[in-house]
């Protein structure tokens, strides 16, 4: 009897997260919230740094709400499509597809409301500029970075930077209706920040990567090579991260701030070039967020004093 017993309750177990606030829970954990976040944050700073007066709220309101839904909805399709990548990870298998808390139909759904509420919001109340522009980087990520570039090739995150560098441009574009010179020097930061971000996560998740079967540049090329790529790329960002000074877009304290933190960066990548350890890549990692977050902090402050 308790052996039957047993067996029913392991073949009609409950599925964690059926409850409304556990599938409340899921379906946000499908959009990603701690990138999505990083996402709006950069794109709310080229809304204010596109004005030297206050941008009207209710392209304020409407376009962060909108990049924030289009970006969550293709965090879900990203989600999707990789459940089985997901479920052979131990960085990605408490997600809620590999879970089994959501099916792909529920997914599919949800992005698709998601995503089509937020386009919505952007061509009704921003511009259709900036739709179309949040639409292009929606399939850029969803489409031509998760399913095309991703399990093809190595350089999956310097192509597929693209769409990770767009926010900023989307941003910009909702308050001007443009994209200008400084709101490709924008797009330029986040693009060369994207590879040695992504990598210093590679490089102690190679084991992960490599039992999924995703040829992130450590499986493909070796660890050795990696951090010399990591360093290379981070030098390329520091060069970046000036441009903003030199074409006059900011002033003393973003360079000052420029320096300061890319110096560090610089730090870690030299660190893990000449005496690699998990621990190191990981703080890597981790200071990789810190610095976008503070650089594009730093730029935002510089404006405002300037004015």
């Amino acid at each position: 009897m308790l052996k039957f017993s047993a067996l029913l309750n392991e073949n009609l177990r409950v599925i964690p997260g059926r409850g409304l606030p556990g599938r409340a829970r899921a379906f946000l954990a499908l959009t990603k919230p701690r990138v999505v976040s990083l996402i709006v944050f950069t794109a709310v700073i080229g809304m204010l740094l596109a004005t030297p007066a206050m941008v009207p709220l209710q392209i304020l309101l409407a376009a962060t709400v909108g990049i924030g839904l289009v970006a969550g909805a293709a965090a879900a399709v990203n989600c999707l499509v990789e459940q089985k990548i997901d479920s052979r990870m131990r960085r990605t298998d408490w997600r809620p597809l590999p879970r089994g808390e959501l099916t792909s139909l529920e997914t599919v759904v949800f992005a698709g409301l998601v995503g089509g509420f937020g386009l919505w919001l952007l061509v009704h109340y921003v511009n259709a500029l900036t739709m179309w522009l949040t639409l292009a980087t929606f399939v850029g990520y969803a489409v031509v970075y998760t399913v095309i570039l991703k399990p093809l090739t190595p350089q999956n995150i310097v192509i597929g930077g693209a769409s990770g560098a767009m926010p900023p441009v989307l941003g910009w574009a909702a308050v001007t209706g443009e994209v200008t010179t400084e709101a490709l020097l924008l797009f330029l930061i986040i693009f060369a920040w994207t590879p040695p971000h992504f990598w210093s996560l590679a490089l102690y998740r190679t084991e992960d990567y490599a039992k999924a079967g995703v040829p992130m540049l450590p499986v493909t090329h070796g660890k050795d090579y990696t951090r010399l790529q990591v360093l290379l790329y981070t030098l390329i960002l520091f060069g970046v991260s000036l441009l903003p000074y030199a074409v006059r877009m900011s002033g003393w304290l973003y360079l000052a701030a420029a320096v300061v933190l890319g110096l560090v960066y610089v730090g870690f990548a030299i660190r893990i070039f000449t005496a690699y350890s998990d621990k190191l890549a990981r703080s890597c990692f981790r200071y990789s967020i810190v610095y976008l977050s503070a650089l594009f902090a730093a730029l935002l402050v510089d404006h405002y004093l300037a004015l």
